[in-house]
């Protein structure tokens, strides 16, 4: 019987012998084996880039040797990010040991987040409950939830701890309702000690969820059991979201986790640097933490680049090929800025309407959608506030929420849509 860690050791050593290590070792640097769950083998690339490149090249020869080896049909997953972390916690072990309070790095952005979270896994469901973590992608939210379920693990190891993205939640609730195994579903959630939700904000235009998850909620409550939320907003900015559940998510403690400032990047950037085994100089700490500002994965991943680069060609790390590996991760983005007019005019010109029309007070239904796929763009690339884009929109800031909220819920039902608007936001970040 393999463990994840063999396993993947045992895949390589035979892929290196069909492929060459030449074709095999680039990519799978710094990947680490998660879980065996199934008839999936999970894997964490080192990048975005490198689990697509993994899906693309390898999947196929990784998943002949994987069945050859453990004797039945299983084929690798490669996992980046959130994703990564939502199968760490749910794995055997229940736990990723890498995101713990001590390795969350504290700056003026984020105290009082790590404050109320370390005091919830000190005091479960008798300071805060619920405790409502918001604040943009990839800043540390999903960090301190794993911290808090680390902590009350290694405390309480017999706590029943679920961790959730509201997508996730929903997709369960859906196959519960097909299969019959509504009762099953519903225990899983309500007889948890600890229930830790990602992403919160997509249960809003979604009734029967938020029906189900408000039930789930007060069971929970009126138990005494702890539960901690993340959503991008805080409860009042999340658009058609029940007063029951917006009452709910404001009776506990709302903290807000920010963009870190330039101090606290540079110590996240040593950390993860220390981590690996890498000693970085100051001019390279000082250029990741000056050129990526607002997404603490993207400094991770940058710092994980250059040590890779390091550890595999052997290059030195200067200031140089700190810049070559940012730019390498980036490549599908080189524009790290892009702006509103930008966005205007590209999605302009892909829906043939001008810019005046999307900017006006029509509300026929040529105007809408592509007003809507602005809105959003807008909040995805230029990290702007609903207010921000109402004043260039012409439009209230309710609006704007409202307005990304629909298209974000037609986005999950509708994969040409998906595919559109993903297919914009490269074509935005090329230029």
């Amino acid at each position: 019987m393999y463990t994840p860690e063999a396993l993947l050791d045992a895949v390589l050593r035979q892929l290196r012998a069909e492929m060459s290590e030449v074709l095999v070792d680039p990519w799978f640097t710094n990947a680490e084996a998660i879980t065996i769950q199934d008839d999936l083998f999970v894997v964490e690339a080192a990048s975005e880039l490198f689990r697509d490149t993994l899906t693309n090249r390898f999947t196929n020869n990784v998943s002949d040797i994987i069945t050859g080896l453990m004797g039945r049909p299983i084929k690798p997953l490669y996992v980046f990010g959130p994703e990564a972390d939502s199968w760490r916690l749910q794995s055997d072990s229940s736990v990723y040991a890498g995101y713990t309070f001590e390795k969350f790095i504290v700056g003026n952005s984020n105290k009082f987040a790590h404050a109320a979270a370390l005091a919830v896994a000190n005091n479960p469901a008798r300071l805060y409950n619920p405790l409502f973590i918001y604040g943009g992608s990839g800043l540390g939210k999903t960090h301190l939830l794993f911290a808090i379920a680390n902590s009350l693990r290694k405390k309480h190891p017999s706590y029943r701890i679920v961790y959730i993205k509201s997508e996730d939640f929903m997709n369960e609730m859906v196959e519960a309702v097909k299969t019959s195994g509504f009762t099953d579903f519903r225990a899983k959630y309500r007889q948890a000690d600890l229930l830790l939700m990602d992403d919160v904000q997509f249960l809003s235009g979604r009734q029967s969820l938020q029906e189900e998850f408000f039930h789930t909620f007060e069971s929970l409550f009126q138990a005494n059991k702890q539960i901690v939320l993340t959503s991008d907003r805080p409860p009042k900015e999340i658009a058609t979201l029940s007063e029951r559940l917006q009452t709910r998510f404001e009776s506990g403690l709302l903290a807000d986790v920010q963009s870190p400032d330039l101090e606290t990047r540079m110590a996240m950037v040593k950390s993860k640097a220390n981590n690996l085994g890498v000693d970085m100089p100051q001019n390279v700490v000082a250029y990741i933490a000056e050129n990526i500002t607002n997404n603490v994965r993207e400094l991770e991943g940058a710092v994980k680049k250059i040590a890779a680069i390091n550890g595999l060609m052997g290059s030195a790390i200067d200031l140089p090929m700190a810049q070559n590996a940012i730019k390498d991760i980036f490549k599908e983005r080189p524009g790290l800025n892009p702006t509103p007019t930008m966005i205007l005019e590209e999605v302009s010109e892909f829906y043939s309407i001008p810019v005046d029309k999307i900017t006006g007070k029509a509300r026929n239904k040529e105007v809408v959608l592509p007003r809507q796929v602005a809105e959003y763009l807008m909040r995805e690339l230029c990290n702007m506030s609903f207010p921000e884009i109402g004043n260039i929109l012409g439009q209230h800031h309710t609006s704007v929420m409202y307005g990304i909220d629909k298209l974000t819920q037609s986005m999950s039902e509708n994969e040409v849509l998906r595919d559109t608007v993903n297919d914009l936001k490269k074509n935005i970040q090329s230029k």
